[in-house]
């Protein structure tokens, strides 16, 4: 009951996902002696509706408390590569000062909550809870667990959002210190595995035997917190994206934590070129970050490693210019033998697949890819509405291989990074080397 209501405490009694809300909620309930009116109880109840959401076919509960910082992170980066943040100054500030909150332990009103008590060294050992200041959420402050891949994201979004024109040019921007974007690679750094490889919540504690101990009979592989292609190639990215405005800061450390997720992007890359992807479906998706990630880490475009993730993908595009998986590839981990034919269109396309493929092969900027990029980008371009959205499909995201997610602002934010990418990067540097011969 004391690490329960220690968890209460730091998460501000949301607690890290709906499971242990439930637990911890009815536990707080039993030990007031089963009185409703009491003041942890109640405050568990105000958080109740954190989790819950009216769908077409009733109220169902969550599996998380939102992504919001999630798809903030993702929808403002593609903006910015797309060249469209500055066109939209309300919403680009709107980011930004979202970043500046969100960020955990970090702001005058988050260090005045309880959580920030037990941010001490021997707290932490106490309850075995990772470092948390410094870091940024899936999905909001409040939450209090920061993520790798989340940390990352975060920083990269505010990094990208201060070289642009109007943060620049904004006078009443929130301060954000040298010393928070320190504690934000802090938070990175200690989250790097002994393979290399980056995991979500905490390093990876124990043995993969753990995994016939799961209790679980919904989620696989949870036992322990594996290392994952995703989550390596976003904390390279924040590490790179620090590297660049603070040089000079623990820079031994910095760098030696880049080449060695490098390593294991190589190391875990599959026979055939590909990554298994273990937060979205599923093949597409670990490509974009696997390719991503040893190409800012200054991998040749022409690497066997970089090609054969490229030729996996060629591989698997359709006649229609689309890439298409479901949920199939994450439980069975072998690419759906249909595509996305039973929630995207009748070849198996599918849009934000899609887009994750074409995000991974324009960053090689390899004219040998200009046939299969371009038509990718008819097929994007084919499916945007009328309105300028695009059509919602099957669900994108997975949990622990067995729990789908839905990430409606997937459909948008995927598209607009890819056809921005495109235009901005691709064709640019596709033509250029061309002249150049």
């Amino acid at each position: 009951a004391g690490y329960m209501a220690a968890e209460d405490l730091q998460t501000n009694f949301i607690d890290i996902g709906p499971v242990n809300k439930v637990l911890n909620m009815l536990s707080a309930w039993v030990k007031s002696g089963m009185d409703s009116s009491s003041d942890v109880f109640q405050k568990h109840l105000m958080r109740v509706p954190d989790y819950l959401w009216i769908a077409e076919d009733g109220m169902k509960m969550q599996g998380y408390n939102g992504s919001q910082c999630w798809d903030t992170s993702f929808a403002i980066q593609a903006m910015a590569e797309a060249g469209l943040a500055d066109e939209f100054p309300d919403m680009t500030r709107k980011a930004y000062k979202y970043f500046e909150r969100t960020q955990i332990l970090s702001t005058e009103v988050s260090r005045k909550s309880p959580a920030y008590a037990y941010e001490d060294e021997a707290s932490r050992r106490k309850y075995y809870r990772h470092v948390s200041e410094g870091g940024w959420p899936f999905s909001t402050s409040a939450h209090g667990w920061p993520i790798s891949d989340c940390t990352s994201e975060g920083l990269k979004g505010l990094l990208v959002l201060k070289r642009l024109k109007c943060i620049e040019e904004w006078k009443e921007a929130p301060e954000m210190t040298h010393e928070r974007f320190h504690k934000a690679v802090n938070v990175l750094l200690t989250l790097q595995n002994f393979d290399g490889g980056f995991a979500t919540y905490e390093n990876n504690r124990g043995y993969g035997w753990y995994e016939s101990l799961n209790p679980s009979e919904t989620f696989g592989d949870i036992m322990i917190d594996y290392s994952y292609v995703e989550c390596t190639t976003a904390s390279l990215g924040g590490l790179l994206a620090f590297q660049k405005y603070y040089p000079d800061h623990r820079a031994d450390e910095v760098a030696d934590a880049i080449a060695r997720a490098s390593k294991f992007l190589k190391a875990i890359q599959r026979a055939d070129g590909s990554w298994y992807g273990s937060w979205a479906c599923c093949f597409t998706y670990a490509a974009w970050f696997g390719v991503e990630g040893l190409l800012v880490c200054g991998e040749d475009k022409n690497s066997p490693h970089v090609r054969k993730a490229i030729e996996f993908l060629k591989g698997h595009q359709n006649e229609n210019g689309g890439w298409g998986e479901d949920f199939r590839s994450c439980f069975d981990k072998k690419y759906a033998k249909e595509g996305m034919k039973a929630y995207g269109d009748e070849q198996g396309s599918g849009i934000v697949p899609t887009a994750w493929a074409l995000l991974a092969v324009t960053a090689a900027k390899n004219a040998k890819d200009i046939d299969c990029v371009e038509k990718g980008v008819k097929y994007l371009m084919n499916r945007q509405l009328d309105t300028g959205d695009w059509p919602q499909e099957g669900i994108s995201g997975v949990f622990n291989r067995s729990c789908g997610i839905t990430y409606t602002a997937y459909r948008n934010a995927f598209p607009i990074w890819a056809l921005g990418r495109y235009a901005r990067v691709f064709v640019p540097a596709v033509e250029a080397a061309k002249a150049a011969h």
